[in-house]
């Protein structure tokens, strides 16, 4: 099963967080913001199908999460494994996060991640940085 987000980045996009990276619909970010990868998403959480979350919602879940950002020029793409938990809700109206411990909230879209925003290749956070769009897909085994 799978769900896509498509968002954007923004001149503050740091990618610096070691624990988690995060998409938004908010269409502003600050320099704190530095698990923040892209603003204004499409979709949020809470709009996911309920099949899509029922299947996440098992610590046997393998999710996949692959980032691409098309400069027009160049597309660059990036993918994050990480697990499924029972407590997931994906009742968050704002955003989503993936990370790379066990802490579950209504935000959160996959845990045990192999790496959070510290991880992505400097040149796909550049291109995020002068803001080109971002594609999130989210798929479930």
């Amino acid at each position: 099963m799978r769900e896509v987000i498509r968002a954007r980045g923004h001149e503050h996009v740091r990618a610096e967080h070691t624990s988690t990276f995060e998409v938004t619909s908010d269409d502003w970010l600050t320099p704190a913001g530095d698990c923040i990868i892209g603003i204004e998403a499409d979709r949020t959480p809470a709009e996911f199908d309920d099949e899509f979350v029922a299947a996440c919602q098992s610590h046997d879940a393998t999710i996949t999460v692959t980032v691409s950002v098309d400069t027009g020029e160049r597309t660059f793409e990036q993918t994050v494994r990480g697990r499924g938990h029972p407590d997931l809700t994906f009742d968050g109206d704002r955003s989503i996060v993936f990370r790379t411990s066990d802490y579950v909230d209504d935000r959160t879209g996959m845990v045990g991640a192999e790496h959070a925003a510290a991880g992505f290749d400097d040149k796909l956070v550049s291109a995020l940085v002068v803001g080109a769009p971002l594609t999130l897909t989210i798929d479930v085994e």
